[in-house]
C-alpha cells in the first residue's frame, strides 16, 4: 500500500496552488441548449454485456472467424477492414504473453489527435495560455501510482497512450478498471477495436532516459507487471463517428484488465485507484484540474511522466455537441487518455476527464470530455459485467 500516498503527494501540488473546490453544478450545456453528454452508448445493454462471460475465448473468436492459435501466432496483424471487429460487443483481446517486451514498448508511437479550433466560436472561450508541463517526481509509484501507460497495436504499428486506474463500485479495493480515451482503444469511424491492448502502471518508474532504458531490467520498465484488457467499452458516438469533430466530446473509454501473470487485482497490486466524478461540472465550476500522462511527440519522448495544472475553459468542436474542458498544457500526443483530476468538495481527489485532443501544429493546450450520464453508463456497464 506504499502507493496510496500518490494523490495527497501529487495533487498536494494542486492544493499548494490554492485550488478551491467548488460545488458541483448542472451538466454543461452547449450553445444550442441541448444537454451535454447524452446517455447514448453503443456498448451492449447491461443484460447483453454479461453475455459471453462463460464462453470460452476460443469459441468467441471462432464466431468471428478467428482461430485463437493462429491469432497469437500473428494473424492479429490482418487489418482487413471487412473483417476488423468494430461493434460494441465484438471486443476480443487474448493475452499474448511476452509480446510487450521493453524494446517493443519503447518503439511504440503516439496517436496524433489534433484539431483546428477557432477562439470565439459558439461555446468556445479564448485559447488559454500555454502551461509548461512538469516532470512528475520519481518513483512514480510514490507520487502518481494510478497513472500508467497503455500499449496497443493499430494498422499504423505499435502505439501508446496514457491511462488511470479507477475504482470499481462492485469490487471495493479490488478494481481492475482503467480509464482512457476512446481513440486509444477503437479506431472510430475508420475502423474497429485495436489489438493487444495492455496497461502498464507506473511505466518507467524511475523516470530513466531512453538511453538508460536500453539496459534497464523489466521490473524497471513495468514495476507492477502488465495488465491486458479483457473487455472495453467506449461511447456509441465514438464507435460511429470517432475521429470527426462531432465525436471528440465522447472520446472516453473504460477497460477491464487482467494480469498477464498472477491473479491479484490491479488495485491490490498497485495499491491505489481513483473515483470518477460524473457530475460534469461546468468549466467555471471545476476549479483547478491536473492532467497527467506520458507525452510522446516532440519535444517529449514518451518515456517520462508529466503533468499540467490549470483552470479549464470551454471548447466546442462542432455545433450541437457538448462543450469540452480545455486547459493550457504543452504535453503532446501520447498523453492521450491520461486522467484529469480535481479535488471534490469533500476533499477527495477524483478523475473528472481525460486528455482527448490538442491543437494542430502546436502544443499549447489540451481538451477533454465532460463525463456525465453516458460516461457513467459505460463505467457501470463494465463494473456490472464483472461483478461476479
Amino acid at each position: 500500500m506504499r502507493s496510496v500516498r500518490l494523490l495527497p503527494a501529487a495533487l498536494g501540488l494542486v492544493t499548494a496552488l490554492a485550488l478551491t473546490a467548488t460545488a458541483c453544478g448542472p451538466t454543461e450545456t452547449p450553445a444550442d441548449g441541448k444537454p451535454a453528454d447524452g446517455a447514448s452508448s453503443s456498448a451492449p445493454a447491461a443484460d447483453d454485456a454479461g453475455a459471453g462471460l462463460t464462453e470460452d475465448l476460443a469459441d468467441k473468436l471462432k464466431k468471428h472467424g478467428v482461430d485463437l492459435d493462429k491469432w497469437k501466432q500473428g494473424e492479429w496483424k490482418d487489418w482487413d477492414k471487412d473483417t476488423w471487429l468494430r461493434e460494441a460487443g465484438d471486443f476480443v483481446n487474448p493475452v499474448i504473453e511476452g509480446l510487450w517486451d521493453p524494446p517493443r514498448m519503447q518503439s511504440a508511437k503516439s496517436p496524433d489527435q489534433t484539431i483546428t479550433a477557432q477562439a470565439g466560436a459558439g461555446g468556445t472561450d479564448p485559447t488559454p495560455r500555454p502551461v509548461k508541463a512538469q516532470r512528475e517526481k520519481t518513483p512514480y509509484h510514490s507520487y502518481a501510482a494510478p497513472v500508467g501507460k497503455i500499449f496497443f497495436d493499430a494498422p499504423e504499428g505499435h502505439m501508446a497512450c496514457s491511462g488511470t486506474i479507477v475504482k470499481d463500485p462492485r469490487r471495493p479495493g479490488k478494481s481492475n478498471l482503467v480509464w482512457t480515451a476512446g481513440h486509444c482503444v477503437h479506431a472510430g469511424k475508420k475502423g474497429g477495436w485495436y489489438r493487444n491492448i495492455a496497461f502498464v502502471p507506473a511505466f518507467n518508474d524511475l523516470g530513466k532516459s531512453p538511453a538508460a532504458l536500453q539496459n534497464a531490467q523489466p521490473h524497471e520498465v513495468y514495476p507492477y507487471g502488465q495488465f491486458w484488457a479483457d473487455w472495453a467499452v467506449t461511447s456509441g458516438e465514438w464507435i460511429n463517428a470517432g475521429g470527426t469533430n462531432q465525436a471528440w466530446p465522447y472520446d472516453y473509454a473504460v477497460l477491464h484488465v487482467q494480469p498477464e501473470r498472477g491473479s491479484k487485482s490491479l488495485e491490490e497490486t498497485v495499491g491505489a485507484a481513483l473515483p470518477v466524478d460524473f457530475s460534469a461540472p461546468t468549466a467555471a465550476q471545476a476549479g483547478t484540474v491536473g492532467a497527467w500522462g506520458y507525452p510522446g511527440a516532440p519535444p517529449y519522448n514518451g518515456m517520462i511522466m508529466h503533468k499540467c495544472l490549470d483552470r479549464p475553459t470551454r471548447l466546442t468542436t462542432a455545433p450541437a455537441t457538448p462543450t469540452m474542458y480545455r486547459i493550457g498544457c504543452t504535453m503532446t500526443a501520447g498523453s492521450s487518455g491520461g486522467g484529469w483530476f480535481r479535488v471534490l468538495p469533500n476533499g477527495k481527489t477524483a478523475l473528472v476527464s481525460n486528455t482527448s485532443i490538442g491543437p494542430a501544429g502546436s502544443n499549447g493546450w489540451l481538451a477533454g470530455p465532460q463525463l456525465g450520464r453516458g460516461a457513467k453508463a459505460a463505467h457501470e456497464m463494465v463494473s456490472k459485467k464483472f461483478a461476479r
